[in-house]
């Protein structure tokens, strides 16, 4: 905790054992911290040369009772300066040194796009090897401070799953806007249906579409990757980098477009489900026929009661039992219920 505030491993060691009680000798300070005693006293004083500990005094250590108390007495005894007054400097000091990195950070980002050509090597990157492509993917997720927009298709090449769910968490947990379009093979991996559950119940928005074009990942509308097609002479995979652009707006707004026509996907007791297009819901006919198939009736009576023929109650049956994915009428029963369809 305090390694933040710029102590080291030992120092904050000695800190903390010292913070459990009112004054302690270096030696005592040493046990508690697991170090030698040589170690202590130069750690100590460290400390106290930086006002974060100073030497006990005579009421702070309280009157001796004993010959063994008068000998304590001769030993060095330190206690903590007040957190609140030693510690808040070191908080300045790292206020302003991120302050003035992110000032460096804006300068550099200003400089690096007034002197880039407007060309393709000023607008595109290419980025070869596994390495490369993985590391570059991450600095975009891990860069994102608003927004992430992914496509997802198919196995992954230079990103492992398990890399790719550790990189996710972290952007929800920094309240990163996280949106997903997953193509249906996606879901196809071991495994995938659980941690989709897992990042969609964190707040990661997914949708699923049949087929997506190319996979991708934009970062606030600024930067994106896209894999290229073709390897290089090692059959590498490679993908190119794409800054804020006209192409970069093109590949933003196949985003938007392919998002506004997915399905949302939600969780269920066992996974994730997508919600039905209205191709995949029954009609009111249909599931006036199941009503009457779950009630007992045969198709005969059925085809009376609805006033249709028997064929029609047989088409609707079957269109039912394709949409439940069912191979008998007590399946489709099982699944309308799952289903709500009733």
């Amino acid at each position: 905790m305090l390694q933040a505030l710029g102590l080291g491993p030992t120092e904050e060691a000695v800190y903390t054992a010292l913070m459990a009680r009112p004054t302690a000798s270096a030696q005592e300070l040493a046990r508690e911290a697991g170090l030698v005693a040589a170690e202590t006293v130069h750690v100590l004083a460290g400390l106290e040369t930086r006002g974060l500990v100073s030497v006990a005094t005579e009421a702070d250590r309280g009157a001796p009772d004993s010959a063994d108390g008068r000998a304590a007495l001769q030993s060095v005894r330190y206690r903590l300066t007040p957190p609140s007054v030693a510690l808040a400097p070191f908080l300045v000091e790292q206020r302003n040194a991120l302050h003035q990195a992110e000032s460096a950070f804006s300068i550099l980002i200003e400089q690096y796009r007034s002197s880039a050509v407007q060309s393709a090597g000023g607008v595109v990157e290419v980025v070869v090897g596994v390495e490369q492509v993985a590391h570059r993917f991450h600095q975009l997720e891990r860069g994102a401070q608003r927004e992430l927009l992914l496509f997802l298709v198919g196995e992954p090449v230079a990103v492992a799953r398990e890399d790719a769910d550790m990189s996710e968490s972290v952007a929800l947990d920094r309240g990163v806007d996280f949106r997903v379009v997953a193509a249906k093979d996606y879901l196809d991996g071991p495994d995938v249906a659980r941690d989709v559950r897992a990042a969609i119940t964190a707040g990661l928005e997914l949708r699923l579409v049949d087929s997506l074009p190319l996979k991708m990942v934009i970062s606030d509308r600024e930067r994106a990757m896209v894999p290229l097609d073709m390897a290089d002479s090692d059959g590498e995979p490679s993908a190119i980098v794409v800054h804020r652009s006209g192409l970069l707006t093109a590949l933003v707004h196949l985003f938007e477009k392919e998002w506004a026509q997915a399905r949302p996907l939600h969780t269920t007791a066992t996974g994730v489900s997508a919600e039905p297009t209205a191709d995949e819901q029954p009609t009111t006919g249909e599931l006036e026929v199941l009503a009457l198939l779950l009630a007992g009736f045969s198709d005969r009576r059925a085809a009376s009661q609805l006033g249709v023929s028997i064929r029609t109650v047989e088409r609707r049956t079957r269109r039912l039992m394709d949409l439940a994915g069912a191979d008998s009428r007590l399946q489709l029963g099982w699944h309308a219920s799952r289903a709500g369809w009733l």
